[in-house]
């Protein structure tokens, strides 16, 4: 990796791979807390279209690569080796056709919403044990730069969709989060859409009802749903077990007093799904142990 091909990631990534996550947001602009001190006020700011922060309490500002040999006091060399060690999806995404337009919303048509019926996809499903949530999930054929595609779509509250196959991870549209309301005083709120299908499989045998639920689409999502937590009586959080799922939790909790880490269900996991992928949740009796 060089210096270009560093500086075209997008920031919120590498922000959110340092546990930092964004106070607000819009799709043009994302402000942060400080990530080089300890500040009350979001001070940080990232211009989306430019891919350039500036620290408004400093009056410094620049690329990613500056960016980074400020947060680790590092030259230019070792930034671009920690950058090689991080696997970013946007920079692999760089090497397979379909992953290659992380946030394509003026590259694309959209050319067919379906049940899901691919033979590809339907086997990519089964390989992530949530096969038979179909319900939720529609089969997008799309055409980007005068080639088609098409992928597991899973759909937004801005009309956007969340693309996965094996090989694509994208987004078509505006990113958003994504509601499903069943007019529940309970909410249970998930990073991905899979983490959620996940969580559909295994509902009736950890003894949960039926609530609420959002899809983040993406842990930088979080600062859209503040307002959105304070109607309801429980909120449960089933984040990634990594860096930027610990600030997540801590965010909300923070300001929402009946919100519950329930990470411990998949505490040696990464995530929700790696843990149904791995484990037999339909055996009633190891979950109900978990749950104690």
């Amino acid at each position: 990796m060089n210096c270009k091909q560093f500086n075209t990631i997008p920031l919120e990534e590498v922000l959110l791979s340092l546990g930092h996550l964004p106070t607000k947001q819009s799709e043009k602009e994302a402000w942060y807390l400080n990530p080089f001190a300890n500040e009350s006020q979001a001070s940080f700011k990232i211009n989306k279209s430019l891919n350039y922060w500036y620290l408004f309490s400093e009056g410094i500002g620049g690329t990613n690569t500056d960016f980074m040999k400020k947060y680790l006091n590092a030259s230019v060399n070792e930034v671009l080796v920690w950058a090689e060690g991080q696997n970013f999806s946007s920079f692999l995404n760089q090497n397979i056709p379909e992953q290659k337009f992380e946030n394509p919303s003026k590259n694309y048509d959209i050319i067919d919403v379906n049940e899901i019926q691919h033979p590809a996809l339907l086997e990519y499903l089964r390989e992530r044990k949530v096969g038979n949530q179909t319900q939720f999930l529609h089969e997008i054929h799309y055409r980007m730069k005068d080639k088609n595609y098409f992928g597991i779509g899973f759909k937004n509250d801005s009309g956007g969709y969340e693309i996965r196959n094996k090989y694509s991870k994208i987004c078509l549209g505006k990113k958003d989060v994504s509601t499903i309301k069943s007019g529940s005083e309970s909410l249970r709120i998930f990073e991905g859409f899979f983490d959620f299908l996940s969580f559909k499989n295994v509902e009736i045998f950890l003894e949960k009802r039926p609530s609420d639920y959002i899809i983040l689409n993406s842990v930088s999502m979080i600062s859209n749903i503040k307002n959105s937590l304070k109607d309801y009586e429980n909120i449960e959080l089933y984040f990634d077990n990594d860096e930027a799922g610990n600030r997540a939790v801590e965010m909300i909790k923070s300001e929402n007093k009946n919100a519950e880490d329930c990470r411990v269900l998949y505490s040696d996991f990464k995530d929700l799904n790696d843990w149904l992928i791995h484990k037999n949740p339909s055996n009633e009796r190891q979950v109900k142990l978990r749950k104690r």
